[in-house]
């Protein structure tokens, strides 16, 4: 007669116990664990892999690591990383979900034994594959050395193609490039960071693409860039969610505003905006913004649009949407409520009409434009009461300033602001902002400055953290409130129509061999990889060390549209 297994007091005991008897499945078993805590709201991903880590860092301390960062290599905090989430993951589901649960989900994986658990066997089709399975028998291929890897290229290729096509985009020439770029672990960190459904996005999408391929550590490609190529902690609202917001405040009649003639569109949108900006958001997504607020720990962020059309890789259609800075600097409601018009100010913007006529002279009126967003906080630093960063720049690797600078098209070309830009490669930034040509001999010391490149700016754009406020001001009141001398390589005067008056200059920067160096090897590697001319816009942060600033590129976005300034 059977017996019933014997039942612990303590939840957890009896998840180890039942997780040990199956040593192979149960990798598979808790990421179907970890699907029914994040799908159930027990937990969302993102304060989930927040607390694996702050979890990992305490394991450190107990073990006597005094300096991780350095104590520690990145192939033992990976595994010691796995080794958290694990443990993190068997606790929350025992305490939450408990082991009935537990024994549906393993009779449902030994259920399905034809899906292989071989490392190498590839038995089911990845194109109906739940994530969790993809991304387990993806992190297996990956895992494997080159030899047996050469084997199995084929089954991690189409692995890689169905998670971009789920994650990013559907387009053929953006998967071309990515799927040789990415790896599974990249994947996994855009999943990691996507509340709700759908696409993260054009925009988004490049600016990932753009950021990993200048993480690339191939010797053909030239130098190393990993140490000084970064993006800024991301996190993406998914496009499916602008038509569950539309639905929820029954506005889905406007999704038919693109076949109007122009002059309705443009009469009905100001009624569409009201009424997006009236709208209710769905309650779990507003639970998963306020916690990225806590991530952001007070600093100033941007929300920005990432539809799917955005930076194709066949049209410059950026540019098109809003864009929404938020201060974060008031109450957490206040800021969230920011954060919330923020994003109802985007999902207004798809129906804007001149985005609409753009999409007519591309002939893609009839595509259907899904808005996802991204919400990043800002690359910067505070000094006294004003966060700004030292440097916001477009690069494009073809220069269209070739005639006036005197360089060569070829070589590309940088333009610089100092603090915020609203649009960096815009015509309206244009007066105040540095050009400076990547001609070769940049890279030789005491090349002289194209003339472009003293081009000084005036005013700077700034967060104001005591009035919440984003603020232009003189650069005379912020050397004052910063008490930087008036005498040194970042500053000069220019005549003005009230006489001499302090400005920034970009000589000093300019004039540095190692920081041409970077953006040039940025910019070709980008259009080694996309065999196109290339578009980036940055966020520069300088960090002083014995040998001189130590730079740090934060990638914002990238795109290989032939657009032209002035045209976005």
């Amino acid at each position: 007669m059977p017996t019933t297994p014997l039942r612990s007091t303590t939840p957890a005991i009896d998840v180890y116990v039942k997780l040990a008897q199956y040593p192979i499945l149960s990798d598979r078993i808790r990421l179907r664990m970890r699907e029914e805590l994040f799908q159930r709201g027990i937990i969302s991903k993102t304060i989930f892999e927040q607390e694996v880590k702050n979890l990992a860092i305490e394991s450190q301390r107990r073990e006597g690591l005094s300096n991780p960062l350095y104590q520690e290599d990145e192939s033992a905090w990976q595994r010691r990383l796995e080794a958290i989430r694990d443990y993190h993951t068997d606790a929350l589901f025992a305490n939450n979900l408990g082991i009935s649960l537990l024994e549906q989900i393993v009779e449902d994986i030994l259920r399905n034994q034809h899906v292989s658990t071989n490392k190498t066997e590839l038995t089911f089709n990845p194109e109906v594959a739940p994530w969790a399975l993809l991304f387990q028998q993806g992190g297996n291929y990956d895992a494997l050395p080159p030899p047996q890897q050469e084997k199995i290229k084929h089954h991690l290729e189409e692995i890689k193609v169905v998670l971009i096509k789920r994650l990013m985009s559907d387009q053929l020439p953006f998967i071309a490039v990515a799927k040789n770029v990415f790896t599974i672990q990249d994947l996994r960190w855009v999943y990691e960071r996507l509340i709700g459904r759908g696409k993260i996005g054009g925009k988004a999408s490049g600016m990932v693409l753009a950021w990993k391929i200048l993480q690339l550590n191939r010797a053909e490609l030239g130098p190393d860039l990993r140490p000084f190529v970064h993006v800024p902690d991301t996190f993406f609202v998914g496009s499916e969610l602008i038509y569950e917001f539309l639905y929820l405040n029954k506005l889905e009649r406007f999704v038919n505003q693109k076949y109007l003639p122009d002059a309705e569109r443009q009469a009905q949108y100001p009624k569409i905006v009201a009424a997006c900006m009236a709208g209710e958001l769905p309650d779990f997504l507003v639970d998963h913004l306020r916690e990225v607020l806590v991530q952001f720990h007070g600093r100033p962020f941007i929300v920005r649009s990432s539809s799917l059309l955005e930076d194709h890789l066949d049209y410059a259609f950026a540019g098109k949407y809003a864009t929404v800075f938020c201060p974060n600097q008031a109450t957490p409601d206040e800021n969230l409520a920011d954060l919330l018009n923020a994003i109802r100010r985007i999902y207004a913007s798809t129906f804007d009409p001149n985005a609409m006529s753009a999409r007519e002279k591309y002939g893609l009126i009839d595509y259907d434009e899904r808005m996802a967003i991204m919400i990043q906080p800002l690359v910067g630093e505070r000094h006294g009461r004003y966060f700004f960063p030292t440097i916001v720049g477009a690069g494009w690797s073809k220069n269209p300033f070739h005639q006036q600078t005197g360089g060569r098209k070829e070589d590309g070309c940088l333009r610089l602001i100092w603090g915020f830009a609203d649009r960096i490669n815009s015509e309206e930034g244009a007066q105040q902002s540095c050009i400076i040509a990547l001609n070769p001999t940049r890279a030789q010391p005491d090349t002289p400055d194209s003339s472009l490149a003293e081009v000084n700016q005036q005013t700077i754009k700034v967060v104001n953290l005591e009035t919440n406020q984003f603020e232009h001001i003189p650069i005379t009141n912020l050397l004052d409130d910063m008490g930087m001398s008036r005498d040194n390589n970042m500053v000069t005067a220019v005549i003005t129509p009230d006489g001499p008056a302090p400005a920034i200059t970009f000589k000093a920067l300019t004039q540095d061999t190692r920081f041409i160096k970077l953006m040039r090897h940025a910019l070709n590697r980008l259009q080694t990889i996309y065999d196109k001319p290339v578009e980036l816009e940055f966020t520069l942060l300088l960090k002083d060390a014995p040998t001189g600033p130590r730079y740090h590129l934060y990638i914002l976005q990238c795109h290989t549209g032939q657009s032209v300034i002035g045209n976005r």
